[in-house]
C-alpha cells in the first residue's frame, strides 16, 4: 500500500472522543454476537460444502 501524502491546508488527523464505559460495553457486546452469528454460519457452511463433495466422489 503505497503511502497517501497531505496536500497543503489537509490534516488527516482525526481527533475523536474517548469512549464512556457504557459505550464500549455495547460495542464489545455488538462484537460478540456478530462473532457469534458469523462463525456458526461459516461452520455450517463448511460441513454442507463438504458433504457435497463426499456425495459426488460416491
Amino acid at each position: 500500500m503505497g503511502h497517501i501524502k497531505e496536500p497543503k491546508g489537509v490534516d488527516f488527523i482525526i481527533a475523536s472522543d474517548p469512549l464512556t464505559d457504557v459505550a464500549r460495553q455495547e460495542i464489545s457486546e455488538f462484537i460478540r454476537n456478530y462473532r457469534k452469528k458469523t462463525i456458526h454460519k461459516k461452520i455450517s457452511s463448511k460441513k454442507a460444502a463438504t458433504s457435497k463433495h463426499s456425495k459426488s466422489i460416491q
